[in-house]
């Protein structure tokens, strides 16, 4: 009984980064109706800039505040000059844009770092929580960090007015343009928070997996999963998916299929969400007249 307490529990705290990475795709799809491919290494490159920080002599946190900033104005650059020529170009040329996002921050961190993998330091040590048999000071801190960042992005878009212009530019441009709103840089600031909760799920992954230009490929995948079984438009089904895929992954692995293939998951999970329910269980379902 311990031991399946310890795998549900430690499956929160996986499932707190699967959420988190996954609520950044759903911002994205929001705001473009595309998946950024490029989400994972647009974190993974964000978590190497902690790393340089740390290693320069900035304290853990002030570290971490400074990539969060950084990841901010990179996400709003990159909408602004990479993904604004385009946005209303065919569908597969803006996946190939994601996919070329993809491959040049791999490259550029694998040129930058090399590809030796490195330790990532966790903030949350033994003195921060008190010891359990169940999890570890990170698990638990990993849990915390999602909550408060899921509270405070409620708080944004529920009850602060750039939040809701935010939430009126993703569903309903045109109307939001008549209003006075600057569509587009509330897309922009969209995806600034994107790349910025981005930051924080690899920054918590990383003491776990360690630093590598790869880091958060099988993390991305996970994601994905999470946000389709929630509902690619839905951010709170997004984050139910995340904890929900992590509770799975690692049962599974423990008891069923092994932890050589955990990562069929996920993978079995998005096949059987497009097959069976393609908007997820939290979704909105389109109906239209062709």
């Amino acid at each position: 009984m311990e031991a399946l307490l310890h795998q549900i529990l430690s499956g929160l705290a996986a499932g707190g980064i699967y959420a988190s990475l996954a609520l950044a795709l759903v911002m994205i799809y929001q705001s473009t109706h595309h998946i950024n491919f490029a989400q994972g290494e647009m974190a993974m490159f964000s978590t190497y800039l902690a790393w340089t920080f740390i290693n320069a002599g900035f304290p853990y946190w002030i570290a971490f505040v400074a990539t969060l900033g950084v990841s901010f104005v990179a996400g709003i650059l990159i909408e602004r000059i990479v993904i604004r020529p385009v946005e209303r170009a065919p569908v597969l040329s803006v996946v190939i844009v994601f996919i070329a996002l993809l491959v040049i921050f791999n490259s550029l961190a694998g040129w930058i770092y090399t590809y030796t993998i490195k330790s990532f330091p966790s903030p949350f040590g033994g003195s921060f929580f008190p010891q359990n048999p169940y999890m570890s000071p990170h698990e638990m801190g990993t849990i915390g960090v999602t909550f408060v960042v899921l509270i405070l992005l409620y708080a944004f878009f529920r009850f602060t007015p750039l939040g809701l212009a935010m939430r009126a530019a993703a569903q309903n441009p045109v109307s939001s343009r008549l209003a006075g709103i600057r569509v587009g840089w509330m897309l922009a600031l969209g995806w600034g928070l994107a790349a910025t909760i981005g930051a924080i799920a690899g920054m918590m992954v990383a003491p776990v997996v360690y630093l590598d230009p790869n880091m958060m490929a099988g993390v991305l995948l996970y994601a994905f999963a999470a946000a389709l079984l929630g509902g690619i438009d839905n951010p709170f089904g997004a984050v139910l998916g995340g904890f929900i895929v992590g509770v799975a992954e690692n049962l599974l692995g423990a008891y069923v299929i092994g932890t050589e293939l955990k990562l069929t998951v996920a993978l079995v999970l998005i096949v059987a969400v497009l097959l069976f329910k393609p908007s997820g269980f939290f979704g909105r379902v389109i109906v239209t007249r062709v």
